[in-house]
């Protein structure tokens, strides 16, 4: 059982640009659909988190609408996809103290500020792994 399972709420930010470029895909040639993919397969997976926010930026919002499917909420980020990654990490703590807030992403900048507003982070490649079992 992860560590995840065990929290009694638990949520999971996706840097979804920062996940879908850990996989030398193809993405870059389709950014909606890799982050319908992304979507999709966080939808049937089980990651041990009671709620999962992906946040998509740019081109990647084409690929799935905003709002909630299941476990999984959907962000639009209205600028930069940090800025909605932050807030919304900072959003889960506020809402809920002793919620573990965890964030996936390999940007060190990210991670810094994420930590900041109470929130830790795992790599994609993490995240990859969980989706792949």
């Amino acid at each position: 059982m992860s560590a995840a399972s065990r929290s009694p709420k638990a949520t999971l930010i996706v840097d979804a640009a920062n996940v879908v470029g850990a996989r030398a895909d193809g993405w870059w040639k389709d950014r909606a659909g890799a982050a319908a993919r992304l979507h999709e397969q966080l939808l049937v997976a089980d990651v041990g988190y009671d709620v999962v926010v992906l946040v998509l930026e740019g081109q990647a919002k084409g690929g799935v609408r905003a709002g909630r499917d299941a476990h999984v909420r959907t962000v639009h980020a209205p600028k930069d996809g940090d800025a909605a990654i932050v807030a919304e990490a900072k959003r889960a703590v506020e809402k809920s103290p002793g919620t573990r807030v965890v964030v996936v992403t390999a940007d060190r900048a990210l991670d810094a500020r994420v930590h900041g507003v109470g929130a830790t982070t795992v790599s994609p490649t993490w995240l990859l792994a969980e989706l792949g079992r």
